[in-house]
């Protein structure tokens, strides 16, 4: 059996009450003003702030919403700020932190505890003897992991990567693993949107948004499902706001009722300020069951049909556009004789709302001219995930809604530079990588074999094939499912190595040998050979920004990830002309200039448009209806299932919900603050309705734990769980990420994308613990 028990250290009081606030105002700006006097950090930050997604200044680390040429006085969010805040803290962790602390003290810590303790100052290496790190000299590091990862077979090593590394140090990573023999790439992505990546590519030849941010002001509705705008991309509010002025109808799907999707008051409007006012942000609020989604988009996708064929019948005009359909689409009559076939008892039933609800969303639908479907995990997070976003992407068919303006599929990405790390090469699958240019530029023969993705890694692990893991940022160990099997398993890998900025439960967990590369941050001045370096990054519409660093670094021992990558390359490959690792880590424009060689269609003229206001497009064909499909043609899809979850309601068994705080960004924990839904001082929590408590028999405020009902035999089980009334569809509960994740089976995930599906996980919840 594995279980744990959520820490309580460094938890303040519990006070659960709910919040009548908008999104954004005053407590915002309240959360702002604790974070940065809590870091004791000075004038840096707020020129770091005013220079933050602006033209010549960082780019955040944090979400990857777009930034305008025409940027707001503060283009930063709330959690934004925290993760400049966070980056930029006073706090070190030197060798002597190291010294008064043991790894198995350690890990003992909450996770806010372990990144709070500050910056990591020098690169370190476990000592098994004293269960601690010690400090070790770059050069001793890098000749340690050399060593270890030429013991290795290169095929069964791991090198992750996080989205908030750089598109240079991205490209250069993925050069070293083919150049080493091997791709096991996986990366943020194989947790979060590789569902879209997958699904978005086979659909209309894309995987990525069509739309770019301007489609916005062309829209006139908005469908969003699965997506918490306030807590994940708060930015993308300014945009939502001036939608919703203008008229914009804004339907949203989502299991919880967001307060970002209901009202927000700006900050940066004196008026709304001072006033209190806020602007709606949803005409309609939809709240489906988790995994839901298919159905409801079903419904939609029944009644657009239907009456397209009663306005064909009586002569009217028609609803759907027959000639895209036509002229772009193929097996759209397969997929209208599924709609006309469903029965409205299934899609209520598996989506958790009324048909009259359906048929609002739908006459919504049917009278916009130009939609863009918004959406996030809640689709791409479920065992038929890929059957979610086939669905969305067929409703957008049905009227053309996929190449014009102010109209296409709209994914939020929940990391920086997670889309633009697939872009320059991260990635397992042979075939995204340009094999053939790489084997031109580099003289080598790049592998072709397909590479591990998150859950073949996680699989490897387990059974003791992998024989090292390599991760460029990140918390691999603590991000994944299955967090009890997998820690188990983690300890016994012959080496690991971590590229970082501060502390992490990945780092804890020692192999047999272990090394921490302390790293730049991205908001930091970064000086090489050439002088003061640019990093770039991509966004969620597929905009290239520059980013340049100009805060003093927390330590003058730390190195950049594109210096770590050439180190560590240097040591494990042979010697290779063509490629010149130190020419690129003293200029990076150098590496921006192999990547427009690689990668020409997309990156042409690449150091000239760095700074370029709004960034530049790298392109996208399916936005020119262009689709490079198998079929040359857009695809309708029949979903396999009615509900995404993937398993059969029983009694006693929920759909469990992961979820971020507000006080969250991935497994960072900046406070138990999560403001919106009204939980402060504690993430012990299981988000529970009314009716379902006294189906169990418990109440507010017992305590509780929730059991694995995965089918797989194995027990897993989180204990030390507060009950929590809150407004949930039946049958569907919520919980915080990362705590959680021990209940998610590594098995349990998106069929082709091999997604964790995090969104709907069952379980039971066990009284009298």
């Amino acid at each position: 059996m594995s279980g744990s028990k959520i820490p309580a250290e460094g938890e303040g009081p519990v006070e659960i009450k709910e919040y009548t606030g908008a999104a954004g105002g005053w407590g915002s700006m309240k959360s702002l003003t604790t974070i940065l006097p809590e870091e004791r950090i000075g004038t840096d930050a707020l020129d770091a702030l005013r220079r933050q997604n602006k033209p010549e200044g960082f780019m955040c680390v944090s979400c990857a919403w777009g930034k305008p040429a025409k940027p707001h006085i503060a283009e930063f969010c709330e959690n934004g700020a925290k993760a400049t805040a966070w980056e930029m803290t006073s706090f070190r962790v030197t060798p002597d932190f190291f010294q008064k602390h043991s790894v198995s003290e350690l890990d003992q810590w909450p996770e806010h505890d372990l990144e709070q303790a500050g910056r990591l100052t020098h690169p370190m290496k476990y000592d098994a003897a004293t269960d601690r790190y010690v400090a070790v000299s770059w050069a001793d590091a890098f000749e340690g992991i050399g060593a270890a990862m030429k013991r290795s077979e290169a095929k069964k090593v791991v090198l992750y990567s996080s989205g908030r590394a750089s598109l240079e140090a991205s490209y250069m990573y993925a050069l070293f693993a083919r150049m080493w023999g091997q791709q096991n790439l996986p990366d943020s992505s194989n947790m979060c949107h590789e569902t879209t990546s997958v699904g978005l590519k086979n659909a209309i030849g894309s995987p990525v948004a069509t739309i770019q941010l301007e489609d916005y002001e062309k829209c006139d509705a908005i469908f969003a499902f699965g997506q918490n705008v306030g807590t994940n991309a708060p930015r993308m509010l300014h945009t939502l706001r001036d939608c919703a002025k203008r008229g914009v109808e804004i339907v949203t799907f989502n299991p919880l009722r967001e307060r970002g999707w209901e009202r927000f008051t700006d900050p940066q409007n004196p008026i709304e300020m001072a006033t209190g006012k806020s602007t709606r942000i949803s005409s309609q609020y939809h709240q489906v069951r988790a995994g839901g989604d298919i159905s409801a988009i079903l419904g939609i996708c029944k009644l657009s049909i239907e009456a397209d064929d009663a306005a064909l019948a009586g002569g009217g005009e028609r609803v759907l556009d027959q000639h895209f359909i036509d002229q772009h689409t193929v097996r759209f009559e397969e997929f209208a004789a599924f709609c006309r076939a469903a029965e409205w008892d299934d899609i209520v039933r598996e989506s958790g709302l009324t048909r009259a609800a359906i048929e609002d969303a739908a006459r919504v639908y049917i009278n916009a001219k130009a939609v863009i479907a918004v959406y996030g995990m809640g689709i791409t997070q479920h065992r038929f995930g890929m059957d979610s976003l086939y669905m969305l992407t067929n409703m957008l068919l049905l009227r053309g809604n996929i190449g014009r303006p102010g109209a296409g599929p709209g994914p939020v990405r929940g990391h920086s530079n997670v889309q633009g790390q697939r872009t320059v090469g991260i990635t397992e699958k042979t075939e995204l990588a340009p094999v053939d240019r790489l084997k031109a530029l580099y003289q080598f023969d790049p592998p072709t074999e397909k590479g591990w993705d998150t859950v073949e890694s996680c699989r490897a692990i387990l059974s003791g094939e992998c024989q090292g893991f390599v991760q460029l940022g990140g918390n691999f160990l603590r991000a994944i499912p299955d967090y009890g099997r997998m820690k188990e398993a983690w300890a016994k890998l012959p080496f690991t190595v971590h590229i970082a900025t501060k502390l992490n439960k990945s780092h804890l967990v020692p192999g047999k040998e272990s090394w921490i590369l302390p790293c730049l941050g991205r908001s930091e001045l970064d000086i090489q050979g050439s002088g003061r370096q640019a990093v770039s990054i991509e966004d969620s519409f597929s905009h290239i920004y520059g980013s340049i660093g100009k805060a003093t670094p927390a330590a003058d021992t730390l190195l950049s990830e594109p210096a770590i990558v050439a180190a560590i390359a240097k040591q494990v490959l042979p010697e290779n002309s063509n490629v010149p690792w130190d020419a690129w880590v003293a200029d990076y424009g150098k590496v921006r200039t192999a990547i427009e060689n690689t990668y020409p269609d997309k990156f042409g003229n690449y150091n000239e448009r760095l700074f370029q206001p709004g960034g530049f497009w790298k392109g996208n064909p399916a936005s020119h209806r262009k689709w490079e499909t198998k079929s040359g043609k857009a695809e309708f899809n029949v979903p396999r299932a009615l509900n995404s979850s993937g398993f059969q309601d029983k009694d006693g068994r929920f759909r469990l919900v992961t979820l971020r705080s507000n006080d969250q960004f991935n497994t960072t924990i900046y406070g138990y603050d999560d403001r919106f839904r009204g939980i402060k001082g504690t993430r012990q929590v299981v988000m529970i309705n009314v009716a379902d408590q006294q189906r169990l028999g418990v109440k507010d405020g017992d305590i509780v734990a929730l059991v694995s009902d995965a089918d797989d035999g194995i027990e897993r089980m989180v204990d030390g769980l507060r009950v929590t009334n809150y407004n949930l569809p039946d049958g569907t509960i919520a919980g915080y990420y990362p705590e959680l994740n021990e209940l998610i089976p590594l098995e349990h995930h998106a069929l082709e994308s091999h997604v964790p599906a995090g969104k709907s996980v069952p379980v039971r919840v066990r009284t009298g613990s």
